[in-house]
């Protein structure tokens, strides 16, 4: 059961409660474990900064890491640091994405690698409660570090920077006053929180969507009187993918109450082959999901501070490559997938699939629902291009010292885009199922898919005359987490109760990749 609290202990944050707290009235606290994982290495990146060299403390940065900071110098490296990299561009990304990156970066401090000072942990947890946000730019990061972001954020809590919102006005506002020395000052902003958080909250997002995409097709499978073979254990089983087996599983339990005699011996692709085309989204968003769990979690930090060994370690793990290609997978699977969506839509207007008028039209010469076909497409004409890989891109930068770059931020973005265009183009499919079904005069007799049915047509209009289908469309995918939560709990297993921040089928996925 959720509650109103978060403890962020630096090990166990979800990419479901990292989009509770960006998106939700949600109290964040720190857990005592990770203010003593944070003291201790605090204290040893200070003792070891005594004792050697050590990137961006007693260093310069990117090209100048062969550059000694002068101890006269010192108090003031830090400071200068953090005002030439606050200089990202561009609008401002989303609030929620803000909130995400500040409670990813509060975690990862937590976990105890980056050496901060543990002040900084009450700071962030303050700033996430006070609703406050830094100005964060869109343009700024190629996924080895949000730079920028986490630059401008430290000028915020050192004051010299105004945050935004926390007043009745949505205006600036005064934050908790922190004194980020200046030693911290790369350890604070070495960090990929931005990129993660948008991740984070892509995924949850995507797993929502998926789910409901499995209600959405079998109602277009009733309204076109298709055929349940392709979902038969002995098909799922001769070839046995697992998530193809989870997109037969579910769509079995939402047609177990209807009995219908098939109209064809054989149905489109959009129906045959759903099984086999959402089993890859399946799991590749699992895989994704795993993957920036971990990174959330990871002391992925550089210099990394070893308590145990009372050293630090200088590494790659600010490279984000493992994210970013997990990302360009998942939009290549959505774009699969959201295919068959168009194309389920399309037998939805065509009068030998549901024994209406072309287009469901209220007449013969009647428009009816043809405009949707459209409105699917172009959304599907952007997945289609937002599906590039952002991994095919690189970069040489500080005078060739750092020679590549997997653009892991570009990929996070990309990835919201898509799934804003393939949540409109599903909300058509689901207009047009539900208006077939209706004008037909039937139902699902019972269960789950009868349940979203009953959803559906109590926020859809069900006059079929032409007129705007625009509110339909917006109304249809405001109502898609509601069905991947009923799908959810149809298919949990007896006696369970639906798990908040796993799969809605209960059917397990390895981990591995799906590139």
């Amino acid at each position: 059961m959720e509650t109103s609290r978060i403890v962020i202990d630096g090990t166990s944050l979800t990419c479901s409660q990292v989009t509770r707290t960006a998106r939700g009235d949600v109290a964040i606290a720190v857990a005592e474990s990770a203010v003593e994982r944070a003291t201790a290495a605090w204290r040893v990146a200070r003792e070891v900064a005594a004792a050697q060299p050590v990137y961006g403390r007693t260093t310069g940065v990117g090209a100048n890491r062969v550059v000694d900071v002068e101890w006269e110098d010192a108090d003031a490296h830090g400071l200068r640091l953090l005002r030439s990299h606050a200089a990202g561009a561009g609008p401002l990304v989303a609030p929620e994405i803000v909130r995400a990156m500040l409670t990813v970066r509060l975690n990862q401090i937590a976990a105890g690698g980056s050496g901060v000072d543990p002040g900084v942990l009450q700071a962030l947890a303050d700033v996430l409660n006070l609703g406050l946000l830094p100005p964060v730019p869109v343009y700024g990061a190629i996924g080895t570090g949000d730079l920028t972001a986490l630059a401008s954020t430290a000028l915020c809590l050192l004051g010299e920077r105004a945050w935004l919102g926390g007043g009745a006005d949505g205006g600036t506002a005064a934050g908790p006053g922190f004194t980020l020395r200046s030693a911290d000052a790369l350890a604070f902003i070495s960090s990929n929180a931005a990129t993660l958080g948008e991740a984070a909250l892509a995924v949850t997002d995507l797993r929502e969507l998926l789910d409901a995409s499995i209600v959405v097709a079998a109602l277009s499978l009733f309204a076109v009187r298709g055929s349940e073979e392709p979902y038969a254990p002995a098909v799922q089983e001769a070839c046995p993918h697992p998530g193809q087996q989870r997109v037969a599983d579910a769509m079995r339990t939402l047609l177990a109450y209807d009995q219908p005699t098939p109209a064809r011996i054989q149905d489109p692709y959009g129906y045959r082959a759903f099984p086999q085309v959402h089993g890859p989204a399946l799991e590749a968003a699992a895989y994704a999901e795993d993957t920036i769990t971990r990174e959330i979690n990871a002391r992925a930090e550089n210099p990394l501070v070893d308590v145990a060994g009372r050293t630090v370690w200088h590494n790659g793990n600010f490279h984000t490559a493992y994210v970013g290609l997990a990302l360009d997978s998942v939009r290549a699977a959505l774009f699969q997938t959201m295919a068959l969506s168009a194309a389920r839509l399309g037998t939805l207007a065509e009068p030998s699939f549901t024994g209406l008028y072309p287009f469901q039209g209220a007449t013969e010469a009647s428009s009816g629902i043809m405009i949707l076909e459209y409105v699917a497409h172009s959304a599907l004409a952007d997945v289609r291009r937002l599906a590039t890989p952002a991994a095919l891109g690189s970069a040489v930068l500080s005078r060739g010292v750092e020679e590549h770059a997997g653009f892991s931020t570009q990929s996070a973005r990309a990835t919201t885009d898509a799934l804003g265009a393939y949540r409109i183009g599903l909300g058509c499919e689901l207009v047009a199922a539900v208006r077939a079904l209706r004008m037909q005069g039937r139902a699902p007799a019972g269960g789950p898919l009868r349940a979203a049915f009953d959803m559906a047509c109590g926020v859809l209009d069900a006059r079929v005359e032409d007129r705007p289908l625009d509110t339909d469309i917006a109304s249809a995918a405001d109502l898609l987490p509601r069905l991947a939560r009923a799908l959810r709990q149809a298919t949990a297993p007896p006696g369970t109760t639906p798990p908040q921040d796993g799969p809605v089928v209960p059917r397990p996925l390895p981990a591995h990749d799906p590139q």
